[in-house]
């Protein structure tokens, strides 16, 4: 696994870290995903997930920091029954389960949309977070949205890139966080790469981002968000 930082700037800290699966040599996740079969998805799909609680259980002692896991809706049965391990690896490596988040992309087609509402409706009960990853890109929008209304969503870095000159990109994301606001779901922009994107997510009131900006993800350890002098994220990107 390799760990990449969410940070929440109106808090000035980091929030929680979005585990990506690696190769065992950390090959890139598609060389890992590309093997994947309708066979092996299950059994793929409930490995990573243990994978990852077990490596952040050392890596996250005594920080009460998000952990976000990537899971694939079509392999998931029965929720209830399918998450045991994923709660034994929690109890495992003492991993508080109520700062589990799990999120699902709309790059995957939902065979079965009910089924997944049933899924995120279970985990909401179990005191997960869910989020719905690539929101604006994939097989489904604002549809799903409100079919599933999941704790968070991940604004696609498609709407993110460039932001800063597109006025179209603009009015559409300021669209999103109102929907977002209405319907008491967090938001969060994925794929910062330059300040000026930065500059134009924050005027639009979010709070949480993610991307290289801040930090490169690092195999199998917590990369650190650049800080000047032990001062708050939000004093450091003023003094660049």
């Amino acid at each position: 696994m390799a760990f990449q930082p969410i940070v929440d700037l109106s808090a000035g800290e980091v929030w929680g870290y979005e585990a990506l699966v690696r190769g065992e040599n950390g090959e890139p996740a598609h060389t890992v995903l590309a093997q994947v079969t309708d066979e092996t998805r299950y059994s793929f799909d409930q490995a990573a997930r243990v994978t990852a609680i077990e490596a952040a259980g050392p890596l996250f002692a005594g920080r009460d920091m998000r952990l976000s896991i990537n899971f694939m809706p079509n392999a998931v049965y029965e929720p209830k029954a399918c998450i045991q391990k994923s709660l034994a690896a929690a109890k495992r490596v003492e991993f508080p389960h109520r700062n589990l988040m799990f999120e699902f992309t709309e790059n995957e087609r939902m065979v079965d949309p009910a089924h997944v509402a049933k899924i995120v409706e279970a985990y909401r009960k179990f005191g997960f977070w869910t989020a719905l990853d690539d929101f604006g890109a994939g097989y489904a929008g604002l549809g799903l949205l409100a079919r599933l209304q999941p704790d968070l969503i991940k604004i696609d870095m498609e709407l993110i890139r460039d932001i800063h000159v597109s006025h179209a990109k603009q009015t559409v994301v300021a669209g999103i966080v109102n929907i977002a606001r209405e319907l008491d779901v967090r938001v969060l922009a994925e794929g910062i790469e330059d300040e000026a994107e930065l500059g134009v997510l924050k005027a639009a009131g979010i709070n949480l981002f993610q991307g290289y900006y801040f930090a490169k993800p690092g195999f199998m350890t917590l990369p650190k968000v650049t800080f000047i002098a032990d001062r708050p994220i939000e004093a450091a990107l003023a003094a660049r």
